[in-house]
């Protein structure tokens, strides 16, 4: 079993409206099509998570955020490209098209580009940025491999099985207006 025949499997999966576990950084990330709104019902359904707080999306890189930021200012774009790709989550201004379940009750989106290489990858090979929030019921640890994954949400669609990228701990979240760090 090859890494390249999980990576299509991960994408089969998303493509069909599943969700699927996977490595990032420091934990590893539950995930779906953002723009599929059963899957992002679910998720949330399997994670036990209030739909109000809002979703992270991971990308391979910045123009797959396009679709889900308005345009960004020089000033921003010169910070999102201090900390990208790695594990910094930015909060910038939100399209209005963009689904509530990913926004929460927040008039920005959370969005990072990940230096996580299986990440990255699967990122690409879908085409596109996927949700990522941490791999646990809502309360309790983040998962840290695949067995936790498992244990913890035992009807995920696929777990990516992987390495996590040695951070010690979940991305940086930053508010991109003010500056202000808030996790």
């Amino acid at each position: 079993m090859t890494n390249t025949w999980r990576l299509r499997e991960a994408v089969k999966t998303l493509n069909a409206g599943g969700v699927i576990g996977y490595p990032t950084e420091a934990v590893f990330g539950v995930g779906c099509d953002p723009w599929d709104e059963e899957a992002l019902l679910r998720l949330l359904e399997l994670k036990q998570r209030p739909w109000h707080k809002g979703l992270i999306l991971i990308a391979s890189d910045f123009n797959q955020l396009q679709d889900f930021i308005k345009p960004v200012d020089a000033k921003v774009l010169a910070e999102l490209n201090k900390t990208w790709p790695g594990p910094v989550t930015w909060l910038l201004p939100v399209r209005e098209e963009v689904p509530m379940l990913l926004t929460g009750l927040h008039d920005t989106i959370a969005v990072r580009v990940t230096a996580h290489p299986q990440t990255r990858a699967l990122c690409e090979a879908f085409g596109g940025a996927i949700v990522s929030t941490s791999a646990n019921l809502n309360g309790l640890r983040p998962a840290m491999n695949v067995h936790q994954v498992r244990w913890q949400l035992p009807e995920l669609d696929y777990v990516l099985a992987g390495s996590l990228g040695g951070a010690k701990k979940p991305s940086q979240i930053r508010d991109a207006q003010t500056g202000e760090i808030l996790r």
